[in-house]
Parts: C-alpha cells; sequence; structure tokens
C-alpha cells in the first residue's frame, strides 16, 4: 500500500523548514552595539545606558541558568515598575525562557492562581508584596526558586546576588522558532478566572514592526524619548519594547501613584514625544493644572487603548494638546494590533464616523460576524472577529477558552462593532454589556457616549439589572464633574429627548467616583460588586 504522505506533494511545493526566528533579546544586544553610552532607562535618580542594561541582563540570565533555569521555563515576577522588572523581562528572552509578569495590585490569592496555572519555577518579588511569597511558593507545581528584587525579602536569593554570581558573564541567545513562546500576557479578569494568552517571539517580532510602521512612524534614538506612565507588565510593556528597537531612551514615573505634575514635569525635562496610556489617565493628564504649567510642545504621540475614548474627552484632549492623539484597539490576545487611528483622523469637528476608532492594522484584517460566523455587510453590527500575524497563538493549558475563542481561524474578540465601506470600525460595546429590556437589544455604550455631551457629568456606567416585567432595565451611575451640580430628573427628561424610550434607565445614582481595574479600565463587575453589597442590585427575580 502506497503512503500517501511520500507520495503526494506539500502544499504550494515547498518542503516545511524550521521557522527559525529572532530572540526578542537580540533587540536589545542591537541598541547596546550602535548605542552603548546613550541613555537607555532612567527612573528618578538612576540611569542605565544601553550597554549596562544589556551586560546586566547577561548577568541576571547566566546566574538564572546557573540554578537550572531552561528553556520553557516560566518566571513569574510580581513587581511595580522599576529597572529591575525589565532586567527580568530580558532575562527571560535570552534563556528562551517564558515572561509572567503579574498586575501589581493582585492579591496574594490570585498571584497564587498564576503561579499554579502558568507552571512557575522562579518568582521574583519585590519585598512590599512578601505576602505574596508563602500564597506562590505553596501553590506552584514545583517548589520554585524565589528571588527579591530588593533588600527586605525572605527568599532563597535576591536579584543583587544574582547580578553578583552573573558578573562579566556573557549568554547566547537562545535559538527559537516562530511559535515558541515568550510571555504569558494574563487577561484582566473581569469573569472567571484570568487566562495567559501566549505571546510567541515571533508574533512579537511582528508586533514591534507593525507598532513602528502605524503608531510611530519615524521613531529614532537622536530624536525621541518615552515616558511610562503604566504597568510594565501589560501594554506598556510591549509599548517599551518598541522603544528598545529603534534604542530610544525610556523614561520611568514613580510606581507609587500616578502624579499628573510628574507627568508634565518630566515631559519637559526629557523632552518627551511619546507615551502609553489609558484613556481614563489621559483625562487625569488633561484635566489637571499641570498641563499648562509645563512645555509639552515635543510631544508627538500620546497612544492610548485598553478602553474606547468618549467623544468628548478626545475633544477636550485635543483642544488641550492638539493632534497628538493615536488610538489603537486591541485585546492582549492581539497584542493591541487591530486598528489605528492616527493623529490626522482625530478631529475637534465631527465628521462622518465621530466615534471610530480606526481602520485595520497593516497585515491584520478585521471581519463583522453574526453569531453563526457569517460575515455581515458594511453598516451592520456584530463581533468584531480578527486574523493576521499578531493573533496570538492561545491560551496556555486551556482547550476550553481556545474553543470559544477562535471560529474557522477567526479570534472573536467578544466586542461588537460595525465595519462602514470605507474599512473604518466603530465599537458600538461589548457582547457581554449588551442586555434585553422588553425584547429590545441594548448597548450600554451608545448611551454613555451621549450621556457624556450633557453638561456636568465628568463618568458615567450603564448596566442592565433583572426586573420582573421587562427582564432587564438600565442603570446608569454618573460621577459629575468638580462642583457640578447634577440633577437626575432634569437629566433623565433631557435623555428622553436624545433616544428612544426602551433605552432610557430605570434608576440614576451619583457616585462620587467609578471602581476601576488594575489596568484604569472602569470596571461593570465591580460596580455590580458594589451595588450587590449595599443591596441595591436586585435578585433574579427583580426583587
Amino acid at each position: 500500500m502506497t503512503d500517501s504522505a511520500s507520495t503526494n506533494p506539500p502544499a504550494g511545493g515547498v518542503t516545511p523548514v524550521s521557522r527559525r526566528v529572532m530572540n526578542l533579546a537580540h533587540m536589545l544586544t542591537q541598541a547596546a552595539r550602535r548605542f552603548a553610552r546613550a541613555p537607555a532607562l532612567v527612573a528618578a535618580d538612576r540611569q542605565l545606558d544601553w550597554r549596562t542594561l544589556e551586560a546586566n541582563v547577561d548577568a541576571l540570565a547566566w546566574a538564572l541558568a546557573a540554578r537550572g533555569v531552561r528553556k520553557g521555563d516560566r518566571i513569574l515576577v510580581h513587581s511595580r515598575n522599576c529597572p529591575e522588572l525589565v532586567l527580568t523581562m530580558f532575562a527571560a528572552f535570552r534563556l528562551g525562557a517564558v515572561w509572567v509578569p503579574t498586575n501589581f495590585r493582585i492579591a496574594p490569592d490570585e498571584a497564587a492562581w498564576l503561579a499554579e496555572s502558568s507552571g512557575a519555577s522562579v518568582f521574583f518579588v519585590q519585598a512590599e508584596f512578601s505576602g505574596h511569597l508563602p500564597a506562590v511558593t505553596a501553590a506552584a507545581p514545583v517548589a520554585p526558586l524565589t528571588v527579591g528584587m530588593d533588600a527586605g525579602s525572605d527568599t532563597d536569593t535576591t536579584l543583587r546576588q544574582l547580578l553578583e554570581e552573573g558578573d562579566g558573564r556573557t549568554v547566547r541567545n537562545a535559538d527559537v522558532e516562530y511559535d515558541d513562546p515568550c510571555w504569558f500576557f494574563f487577561t484582566s479578569g473581569t469573569t472567571g478566572r484570568p487566562k495567559a494568552a501566549v505571546l510567541t517571539h515571533g508574533q512579537m517580532g511582528f508586533v514591534v514592526t507593525n507598532h513602528l510602521a502605524d503608531l510611530m512612524p519615524g521613531l529614532r534614538q537622536h530624536t525621541d524619548a518615552s515616558l511610562v506612565v503604566a504597568p510594565l507588565s501589560h501594554g506598556a510593556g510591549i509599548h517599551f519594547l518598541i522603544q528598545v528597537a529603534r534604542g530610544v531612551t525610556t523614561v520611568l514615573t514613580n510606581p507609587a501613584r500616578f502624579d499628573a505634575d510628574e507627568v508634565w514635569s518630566l515631559i519637559e525635562r526629557h523632552r518627551i514625544t511619546n507615551l502609553f496610556t489609558v484613556p481614563t489617565i489621559v483625562n487625569m493628564m488633561v484635566d489637571d493644572p499641570a498641563v499648562d504649567r509645563y512645555d509639552h510642545s515635543s510631544l508627538r504621540h500620546l497612544i492610548y487603548a485598553g478602553a474606547p475614548m468618549y467623544r468628548e474627552d478626545q475633544k477636550r484632549a485635543l483642544a488641550r494638546l492638539g493632534k497628538v492623539l493615536v488610538q489603537y484597539f486591541g485585546l492582549g490576545e492581539v497584542t493591541g494590533n487591530i486598528t489605528v487611528l492616527p493623529p490626522d483622523l482625530h478631529s475637534l469637528e465631527d465628521g462622518p464616523r465621530p466615534n471610530t476608532c480606526g481602520f485595520e492594522r497593516s497585515a491584520m484584517q478585521v471581519s463583522i460576524q453574526d453569531e453563526a460566523g457569517n460575515e455581515l455587510p458594511p453598516g451592520e453590527q456584530g463581533e468584531i472577529c480578527v486574523c493576521g500575524p499578531a493573533v496570538f497563538a492561545g491560551y496556555y493549558d486551556n482547550p476550553e477558552a481556545n474553543a470559544r475563542a477562535f471560529r474557522d481561524g477567526w479570534f472573536r474578540t467578544g466586542d461588537l462593532g460595525t465595519l462602514d465601506a470605507e474599512g473604518f470600525l466603530t465599537i458600538t460595546g461589548r457582547a457581554s454589556d449588551m442586555y434585553i429590556s422588553g425584547g429590545s437589544n441594548v448597548y450600554p455604550r451608545e448611551i454613555e457616549e451621549k450621556v457624556l455631551t450633557y453638561p456636568g457629568i465628568a463618568e458615567v456606567a450603564v448596566l442592565g439589572m433583572p426586573d420582573r416585567r421587562w427582564g432587564e432595565v438600565g442603570l446608569m451611575i454618573c460621577v459629575p464633574a468638580d462642583g457640578a451640580g447634577v440633577d437626575p430628573d432634569a437629566l433623565l427628561e433631557w435623555m428622553s429627548t436624545q433616544m428612544a424610550r426602551y433605552k432610557l434607565p430605570r434608576r440614576i445614582l451619583l457616585w462620587d467616583e467609578l471602581p476601576r481595574s488594575g489596568y484604569g479600565k472602569i470596571a461593570k463587575r465591580l460596580i455590580r460588586e458594589r451595588l450587590e453589597a449595599s443591596g441595591e442590585w436586585p435578585d433574579a427575580a427583580g426583587g
């Protein structure tokens, strides 16, 4: 019997070969060769040049390898932003190990879950989070090597000791292929436990190139500087890699708190040209009086993502800063690479698509699909699905989540939106946010956008809550602007002239602030938990 595999030619007539790619740590090597004594990282009174950063990564990688860390091992890191965090990133990449950074705000039991689910064999931790140590060591499948990132931790060793052990040593970057994992990018876990999105060396090489082409064209070592105002464990860490690729200096803010005055003063002092953050932080920067005290004329790319930015907030930022806003839409699973709205398409005037998040990123494709996976025509709302080289390799050790996330090769974002005839995407909400009132679908984002145009409203969130008669009805939480008085009855009367009756909320509550996730996003799950705790959330029967 003839073996068909030996007689049929491979697809395209090409015999499969190794998909060898650049180890991401090679970008650091390149920067150290070309810009040895130029500043790489600046943090308060500390400064590391590229050659020193490269040498420290070599030392740390050598010491970890000497203690048995190998390609594929997972390295869990629980830390605020600091230069040491960057060392752990590149040491992991260099060894072919997997970097597993946490959100430093998570509780010990949450960190324990990340250790267990990732199978971490090394745990780096800052002293202020020493309470996380026993939880992590107890949960990890194998007792991890514990490393204190600073003094004061009861760990097996310290990062300083490892640097001393490896001082003067060099380590060759591990050979890697396209699909070799380099980073477990944990989702924010708004529903259920966080999942580890597997980012790979090949995928991330594309992401770096795409960011350079679509977000910050013309980025150069001698003319640019970047500021970090968000956790390097997530989107800001991706943004940092882009700076490394061009040898651009990165400045770290005080990791203990957000201070708009500090941000604007650093922008002036270091002639910052780009930064990445989330819409909430953009609003805090723009609304702070410090924006007028410092020279920010160097700023060219203020990149925001992580959540949609309301149109009224966009206008306020544009009026203060000029055309420097860059929006991108993307999830951690697609490493931010779905659409882009560049500065020239941000406008104070409302055009034909005022709420768009832009057009498809280079080499990425968006499809709006119905529940059966059929592609919908322009203008029709459906689930935003995407394919392309930026899509992650899947969730680690989670076949059920992978089955839900992919359909016919498309990654399903869980976001709802429309594409117009020219390919511009508008997000209309999260599928999970939508509620059904009296048989009609209600999309909270549409209501929220409208309410933010009402005088005196700083923030707003709409949720669907159970109701005996209608199934669900709207509950709206509003945060008045400083010094503003908001009358819920007057607001509701105004809303009745702006939208269909079935979209009107049944209740309006005024709060001083809205709860946020560890990534700065308004978290509707936390809003509901607060309402349930206070007895203001009805049961499933609407009681």
